[in-house]
C-alpha cells in the first residue's frame, strides 16, 4: 500500500508540475523547431552567442506567458481558449480564435512539410507521403481525447530529450573545434528581437494545452508549472543550436539544418534515429494544435447538447483541418512558410494575446485575487 502511494503521488507530482511544461514543449517544438529551420532563421543570423542570447529572451517570455496564462486558468477554470479569452477580451474573444484557425492552418502547414522533406530526405520518398503519413498519425491520438494527448506528450518528450543529449554529444565528440571557434565571435545584433519574435508566435502554446490544467490543484501549482514551462520547452533548442553552431554561418541556408548535420557526423544509424525523433516531435506538436480546437468545440457541443463529443466527431473534425494545411504545404513549401508566415503570425498573436494577457490579464488578476474561484462560461 505506501508503495502504491508513492508511486500515486509520484505521478500527481509529473501531472501538476513537469506535464504542463512537456505540453508546452510539445505544441511549441513543431516542424522548424525540430528540423533546425526555425533556429536557424530567428536566431543564428545573431551569431552563436546572440542565438543564445535571444533564446534566454524567448525563454524568460516563455515563462511569464505560461505562468499568467496558468493562473487565469485555474483561478477561473478555464479548459479550452474560449473559456480563457471570454474572460480576458470579453466580447472581442473572437479576435483570438480567428487569429488562431488561420495560425494553426499555416503552423500545421509547417508540420506536414517538414514530415515530406524528412520521407523525401531518408527514402526519397514524394512530399506527400510524408505528410500524409504524419496527418494519419496525428488523427489517430487526437480522435481519443485527454488521456491519449497526454500520454502521447509524456512519452514523445522523454525519447526527445534522450535524442538531442546524445546529438549535442557526439557534436561535440566530432566538430568541438570548429564550434568552439564559432563561440570566439562577438553576438551581432538583432538577437533581443529574434527572441521576442519567436516567443512571439509560440507563446500561444501557453493558452492551447489548457486541457492538462485539470491536475492543477491550487494558483501556485499553475505560476510553478507555467515557470517551468519555458526551460523545459527551450531546453532542447539550446542542445541543438550549440550543436549547429559546429557549421555557422552555412548551416543557415540548409532547408533540414538537421539533416546536414546528420550527413556529416556520418552515423547513419542514429540519422534514422534523429530523424524518427522529428517525427515524433512534428505528430506531438500537430495532435496539440489540432486537439486544442477539438476541446473548444467538445466543450461548446457538451453546453448546447448536454453530451460529449463522440470520437468519431473528433476523427472527423481532425481530418477536415489537416486536409487543408496539407494542401498549403504542398503549394507553398518549408521555408517559405517559415521566412514569411511566422512573422505576421507573431505580430498577430501578441496583438491579440500577449499584449492583453500582459495588460488587461495582470489587472483582472489583481481585482479578483480575494474572489472565490470560478468557472466562466463563454457566450
Amino acid at each position: 500500500m505506501q508503495g502504491t502511494g508513492a508511486v500515486q503521488s509520484g505521478s500527481n507530482w509529473f501531472r501538476r508540475f513537469l506535464l504542463p511544461g512537456f505540453a508546452f514543449k510539445a505544441v511549441v517544438i513543431g516542424g522548424g523547431y525540430a528540423t533546425g529551420r526555425e533556429l536557424v532563421t530567428f536566431f543564428m543570423p545573431s551569431g552563436p552567442w546572440g542565438g543564445l542570447l535571444g533564446m534566454l529572451v524567448s525563454t524568460g517570455v516563455w515563462s511569464l506567458v505560461c505562468a499568467l496564462t496558468f493562473l487565469i486558468a485555474v483561478r477561473i477554470g478555464a479548459r479550452d481558449y474560449r473559456s480563457f479569452f471570454a474572460y480576458l477580451l470579453g466580447p472581442f474573444w473572437p479576435a483570438f480564435e480567428i487569429a488562431f484557425v488561420l495560425g494553426m492552418t499555416l503552423i500545421l502547414a509547417v508540420f506536414a512539410a517538414a514530415a515530406g522533406a524528412i520521407g523525401q530526405a531518408l527514402f526519397g520518398w514524394p512530399p506527400i507521403i510524408g505528410a500524409l503519413l504524419l496527418a494519419g498519425s496525428i488523427t489517430i491520438f487526437a480522435t481519443f481525447g485527454n488521456e491519449s494527448v497526454e500520454q502521447l506528450f509524456k512519452y514523445v518528450s522523454f525519447f526527445l530529450y534522450g535524442t538531442y543529449a546524445v546529438f549535442l554529444a557526439l557534436a561535440l565528440t566530432r566538430f568541438s573545434m570548429p564550434i568552439a571557434q564559432a563561440f570566439t565571435a562577438p553576438a551581432q545584433p538583432g538577437w533581443f528581437m529574434g527572441g521576442l519574435t519567436y516567443a512571439g508566435y509560440n507563446a500561444v502554446g501557453a493558452v492551447l494545452i489548457l486541457p492538462v490544467m485539470r491536475h492543477l490543484t491550487s494558483s501556485r501549482d499553475a505560476v510553478a508549472a507555467g515557470l517551468l514551462a519555458g526551460p523545459l520547452a527551450m531546453l532542447p533548442a539550446i542542445l541543438f543550436f550549440i550543436a549547429m553552431c559546429a557549421f555557422y554561418p552555412q548551416i543557415s541556408n540548409e532547408t533540414l539544418p538537421s539533416d546536414f548535420l546528420l550527413a556529416r557526423l556520418d552515423f547513419p544509424a542514429f540519422r534514422y534515429v534523429f530523424q524518427i525523433m522529428i517525427f515524433a516531435a512534428l505528430l506531438e506538436s500537430g495532435t496539440g494544435q489540432v486537439h486544442a480546437i477539438n476541446e473548444r468545440i467538445a466543450n461548446a457541443y457538451a453546453k448546447r447538447r448536454g453530451a460529449d463529443l463522440s470520437n468519431a466527431h473528433r476523427a472527423l473534425l481532425t481530418v477536415g483541418i489537416l486536409i487543408g494545411a496539407i494542401f498549403v504545404a504542398d503549394r507553398i513549401g518549408l521555408v517559405a512558410l517559415i521566412a514569411d508566415g511566422y512573422r505576421w503570425l507573431a505580430a498577430v498573436f501578441i496583438t491579440v494575446y500577449m499584449i492583453p494577457l500582459l495588460t488587461i490579464g495582470i489587472w483582472r488578476l489583481r481585482r479578483d485575487r480575494h474572489a472565490p474561484h470560478q468557472a466562466v462560461v463563454a457566450p
